[in-house]
């Protein structure tokens, strides 16, 4: 038998803050950045198809990307907001996943 290695140990208030970090109950939202190069018609069909949003819905957030310089466009599980973010990098758009209260 070999020797079993030490477990690291962490306080009561890191371990409570870790559990924060990846409880269930905080949405995860996908966040979409503006950049130089995507043209606005192009990231409306791409909102469009990722997502079914109608036309004004995805020219909505859209010019809420080209204005703010960032537009929350889904939230809910980690998991299907992590596909998002992959399929938006698909079509080439900035897109990051971040907790709901972190933006």
């Amino acid at each position: 038998m070999g020797k079993l290695k030490p477990q690291p140990t962490v306080s009561e208030e890191t371990a409570a803050e870790i559990s924060a970090i990846f409880s269930s109950d905080r949405p995860w939202v996908v966040v979409v950045w503006d950049d130089p190069i995507n043209l606005m018609t192009y990231v409306t069909y791409v909102f469009m198809t990722v997502f079914g949003f109608s036309k004004e819905k995805a020219t909505e957030l859209m010019m809420q990307v080209h204005n703010e310089g960032k537009s929350i466009v889904a939230k809910g599980a980690r998991e299907e907001m992590e596909r998002y973010v992959q399929r938006l990098h698909e079509y080439g758009l900035w897109a990051t996943l971040a907790r709901e209260d972190q933006i």
